[in-house]
């Protein structure tokens, strides 16, 4: 008989189980501590029983775990410096969907080779989670792939969904049954609809072909995510940030029945993927908020420890220590002091901030 399937298939390699992965490098009493104290902060600021913002910050992508713990022992310091207005959560970003091609992060090429030892990657991405946490730093992250959660989503305080797959049918499932709040980011073009809906539909419940701790394919059924928001990131080359983009955004939830949470992405097309004004959205933001808003939850920022990006040279000990090989980021020196800013504004504002139930209602019975 002639072969009808997997003809454009190279090979299959297998892949360790989540179980044994986790048996491999099991979740610590002290990382553990730090999800759940992150997650518990997180819903409290989605819920409004907490007046702070939080707020997501670092590399836009992880390729080098020394770096990025160099970035996160650092980050743990500056955190508790400005822990009474912003719960700091360490960005930490292991798959990078390509508009064509491209690296695809430190899970799908830890080697960064096209060798795509796709089971190193996971390992290193779980083993760098764990001592990101074992700091006492929450993390949070981009769900690209469905079955990537069941191998580190214990060590999650926070998922984004990217503006390309907001719309996807696959990740607003997966999303449902997450155990950590999810950021829906507007569409490329700036749309916001796509990503409103995903929140709606998150928020249910759902049952889809998945894999389980054994690795093997079950069928998961959720009971869905009341913490899915919507994270503003620009688009249609046209900046969301402002009022105005903020109060359609806001106006877009209502009609939906939604929680009014909005998070501001001070990155991509909101600072014209100039690494270098995120400070500038932030400050505006920020003061959006002293001025009187009452939806704005949280930022995204794009930071590491030295300013811009660097191309991958086939010589990867050419690299620059402590600069993106993705998007360009802001410097260290750059994020504490936009950081600082923002906690000196916010020490005043937030006190008398309500975030009432008109503004944060549940979502659609």
């Amino acid at each position: 008989m002639q072969r009808t399937e997997n003809l454009n298939v190279a090979a299959f390699d297998i892949m360790p189980t989540p179980a044994e992965m986790k048996q491999r490098l099991p979740l610590t009493e002290a990382a553990a501590q730090s999800v759940v104290r992150g997650r518990q902060a997180l819903q409290a600021i989605l819920d409004g029983r907490e007046r702070r913002l939080f707020v997501v910050v670092g590399p836009c992508s992880i390729h080098d775990p020394e770096a990025g713990l160099d970035y996160a022992r650092r980050l743990r310091a500056l955190a508790e410096e400005v822990s009474e207005t912003l719960l700091v959560i360490m960005r930490v970003y292991f798959e990078k969907p390509r508009t064509s091609i491209g690296w695809k992060g430190l899970i799908n090429d830890p080697c960064m080779d096209d060798s795509f030892r796709v089971d190193e990657g996971m390992e290193m991405a779980r083993r760098f989670m764990l001592d990101v946490n074992t700091l006492g730093v929450p993390a949070g992250t981009e769900a690209l792939d469905p079955i990537g959660p069941q191998y580190y989503g214990d060590l999650v305080t926070w998922t984004a969904i990217g503006a390309r797959t907001s719309e996807s049918q696959t990740h607003r499932e997966m999303s449902s049954g997450l155990s950590t709040p999810v950021g829906f980011k507007n569409s490329t073009d700036g749309d916001v609809e796509g990503a409103v809906n995903a929140v709606l539909s998150a928020a249910r419940s759902h049952a889809f072909l998945g894999i389980n701790e054994e690795g093997r394919t079950a069928i998961v059924r959720t009971r869905g995510n009341r913490y899915g928001h919507l994270v503003l990131r620009g688009g249609g080359g046209r900046p969301n940030f402002d009022t105005v983009s903020i109060s359609l955004a806001e106006q877009a939830l209502r009609r939906a029945r939604l929680p009014l949470n909005v998070v501001v992405d001070c990155s991509h097309a909101n600072s014209w993927k100039k690494a270098e004004l995120q400070p500038l959205v932030m400050r505006d933001v920020v003061h959006q908020v002293r001025d009187g808003n009452r939806s704005i939850a949280g930022l995204m920022v794009e930071s590491f420890i030295e300013e811009g990006s660097q191309p991958i040279p086939e010589d990867l000990s050419k690299l620059r220590y402590g600069c993106s090989v993705t998007d360009p980021c802001l410097s260290w020196d750059a994020t504490v002091a936009m950081l600082r800013e923002a906690h000196e504004v916010l020490r005043s504002a937030l006190p008398l901030r309500d975030r009432g139930p008109d503004v944060l209602g549940h979502p659609t019975e």
